[in-house]
């Protein structure tokens, strides 16, 4: 009975949460995107990033291009992008359904990397992907892995979520429906805030949870196991059919108090592991894939994008802007 009222506890924590953050992505309503779209640099200061093939971001659940103007919006990858492009990279956000499975997404996806290989007239891209990004990536360089040079995924829960387990004790009860009405309308708020067509990013929560989820993993791992390792917490390899497999993680719930998100973060963390040794979302050796950078940053899930605002602990977590500069480095050197 205890744990029930707990499951319950949290759930209804969770979707006040989720209403607040929708209250913030109201502000930025005004948004006009484009899909994929190119973050093009005003000046060039080196080549420090400038990889072989161009560098595709793709976002995690209830993620975005950018809410709001170029001006006074709010960028997924805060202050990434730019700065990549700044240091020589080509590179492109794209934009898939902020909830739906790993293959809808995936799909998604691949007609974004047909555009950007005929704009580009490259042979093939350079694919990473935070959270949900990374399963997404995974399939569609599963789909076409003649096109694509390399993955690299950030704080990807490729073991599944304890925390996508507990949402999805919901279904067939009382909770379902509000629930799942509550994160359709946060999904779509993201979607008219960038002035996007709901028929072209449709919405499915429980696709989306099921797909997170740890059975739901393992069924997409044995489909699509590449770069993923042969035991939990264990090494995987670094190349298969031409790809080269990356990522890197943090392993902090909470980082600075001034963060409105890290209350969040901190209360789902406790849902995993007892609170140890994950982002607030997803396990340190759920993002384990291919060879790791690193996977214990002093990050929580969204500091893994700069989020929010770049608010972070700025004694102890590595700057990320600084780190995915270092990756594209890296993808260069490695001839990609």
């Amino acid at each position: 009975m205890i744990i029930r009222s707990s499951r319950v506890l949290y759930i209804a924590l969770l979707g006040a949460s989720l209403y607040v953050l929708l209250f913030i992505f109201q502000q930025y309503t005004y948004a006009i995107s484009q899909f994929p779209n190119q973050q093009t640099a005003t000046y060039v200061s080196s080549n420090y990033a400038k990889t072989r093939y161009p560098v595709v971001f793709t976002h995690g659940m209830l993620g975005f291009d950018r809410l709001g103007s170029s001006a006074f919006g709010l960028d997924y990858w805060y202050q990434i992008l730019p700065d990549l492009s700044r240091n020589g990279a080509n590179v492109w956000a794209t934009t898939v359904s902020p909830f739906n499975s790993s293959e809808v997404r995936g799909e998604q996806l691949i007609a974004q990397i047909e555009t950007i290989l005929a704009l580009t007239q490259a042979e093939k891209v350079n694919l990473i992907g935070h959270s949900h990004g990374g399963p997404t990536i995974r399939y569609a360089a599963a789909m076409m892995p003649e096109r694509v040079a390399s993955l690299t995924t950030v704080g990807s829960p490729h073991q599944g979520s304890p925390v996508a387990d507990v949402i999805l004790k919901a279904e067939h009860t009382l909770l379902e429906k509000p629930l799942i009405k509550g994160l359709e309308f946060l999904g779509s708020a993201i979607l008219l805030s960038q002035q996007l067509d709901p028929q072209l990013f449709p919405h499915d929560v429980l696709a989306a949870g099921h797909s997170l989820s740890t059975r739901g993993s393992q069924d997409f791992n044995q489909r699509f196991p590449m770069g993923l390792p042969s035991r939990y917490c264990g090494n995987a390899p670094t190349q298969q059919n031409g790809i080269r497999f990356y990522s890197f993680t943090g392993n902090r719930a909470i980082t600075n108090l001034l963060d409105p998100i890290d209350g969040f973060l901190l209360l789902n963390s406790q849902l995993i592991d007892a609170g140890r040794d994950n982002d607030g979302l997803v396990a340190r050796c759920s993002a384990r894939f291919g060879k790791v950078i690193r996977d214990n940053y002093y990050w929580n899930h969204m500091d893994e994008v700069n989020q929010l605002l770049g608010l972070r602990n700025i004694i102890l977590s590595a700057d990320p802007v600084a780190i995915y500069r270092q990756h594209l480095n890296r993808l260069k050197q490695d001839g990609v």
